[in-house]
């Protein structure tokens, strides 16, 4: 599916943000792990996204099952570790092709270490896994810091059913804020995690079935955010955000005020913003994004938007999400006359450099809905432009378009 946006610059919405999938696949597999073993739903309508879809029927799979995941990366790795733990069960997880180019072998090896029987079925280190569920038990891990936060949630979550866990996570750390946010839900589920440095102690427990959460996805979130500040005049209010969230992303209103913005909080929870005239409009922004890449994608699209110099660092997670969003950014943005650096595998900058931009420019998401999301954006100064594939957004936020009056 193609679409072409065209956004007023007197645009106004009320946006009801999709919930966090973030929160509401951990609390999937929390529920799925606890002494009652099912899901109750909370009270959020609307559509769900892919990956929550995914999640959910993982979790429901029947014993013998091939699970695909299609391009479900948190739930590949939060499900690999759910299956390792149930005794006489067997599934196969699998998923699209840029998942099984994904690395998962820390997660697995981890897992092995706990008494996990997972095979590789077609190349060492990558999906599809065939998991022979067993009982595993508790015990001292070493695991790098810099790779995926998922692999890090996926083992503290079966920490309390397989006699605790004690991870010690050696180097430097990327993407904490979502470790501290699975240690938070845990906490809620009825499992208390402590956190000493880069040692985590998981005990022994069991969880609490809790009704899963409406939280509004800050990730999406800043897609608005980063609009109202390209579109002064217009109004945009923001429905189901909470202000203390546990979600790392919540970060991108600190950014924002960073850059000018100005955020008000309502009685009702709404959320609105505007941009301050007296902010310098061209001053150099540098950002360290190692606890959020997420936020990669809007904020390198935005500052090109805005004419701002920047050099965003702590991106060398992004060759691996479901695009190398790195390069994907490069090329997109330079079909609009953007032409910015990458350097190395960490840092992503630009310093006014242009090229031509294309006549007719068709943006490709290298299916990544992120990608897809913040290029979006372009259409602010590129009326009718057409993003390809556009469906890639039902990873995270299936109403997006809906939301920006285009279908």
């Amino acid at each position: 599916m193609n679409v072409n946006i065209t956004i007023s610059p007197d645009f106004s919405a009320l946006v009801t943000l999709p919930v966090s999938k973030s929160v509401v696949n951990r609390q999937l597999l929390l529920n799925a792990l606890s002494t009652r073993g099912h899901q109750r739903d909370g009270s959020f309508d609307g559509k769900r996204a892919d990956d929550i879809l995914a999640m959910r029927r993982g979790l429901s799979a029947g014993d013998g099952e091939v699970v695909d995941v299609d391009g479900a990366g948190t739930a590949l790795r939060f499900l690999t570790a759910y299956w390792a733990t149930r005794e006489g069960r067997t599934v196969v997880l699998t998923g699209n092709t840029r998942l099984r180019e994904r690395p998962i072998a820390p997660l697995v090896d981890a897992l092995r270490q706990l008494g996990a029987d997972i095979t590789y079925m077609d190349h060492e280190g990558f999906a599809p896994l065939r998991i022979a569920g067993q009982r595993l038990r508790g015990s001292r891990l070493s695991l790098r810091g810099d790779v995926s936060s998922q692999f890090v949630s996926a083992l503290m979550m079966i920490g309390p059913v397989i006699g605790g866990l004690e991870l010690e996570l050696t180097g430097e750390l990327v993407s904490r804020p979502y470790i501290d946010m699975t240690g938070a839900l845990m906490e809620r589920h009825g499992v208390a995690v402590e956190c000493h440095d880069h040692v985590i102690a998981v005990p022994a427990g069991s969880y609490q079935t809790l009704p899963l959460s409406d939280e509004g996805d800050w990730s999406a979130a800043a897609f608005w955010l980063a609009l109202q500040a390209l579109l002064p005049q217009a109004r945009i209010t923001l429905q189901g955000l909470h202000r203390d969230s546990v979600q790392g992303d919540s970060r991108i209103i600190y950014i924002m005020e960073q850059m000018g913005m100005v955020t008000h909080w309502h009685a009702d929870g709404s959320l609105t913003a505007d941009m301050s005239s007296a902010h310098c409009c061209c001053c150099s922004t540098f950002a360290d994004l190692t606890d959020t890449p997420d936020l990669a994608p809007v904020l390198v699209t935005l500052l090109c938007l805005l004419g701002r110099p920047f050099r965003v660092t702590g991106l060398r997670t992004l060759r691996h999400k479901e695009s190398n969003r790195q390069e994907a950014l490069r090329m997109e943005l330079r079909k609009l006359g953007y032409v910015i650096t990458i350097e190395g595998d960490d840092a992503i900058s630009w310093h006014f450099a242009t090229c031509p931009p294309s006549e007719h420019p068709v943006i490709d998401p290298h299916g990544d809905h992120r990608i897809a999301m913040a290029l979006a954006l372009t259409a602010v100064r590129h009326p009718g432009l057409t993003i390809a594939d556009a469906g890639v957004v039902d990873k995270s936020y299936p109403g997006l378009w809906d939301h920006l009056g285009i279908c």
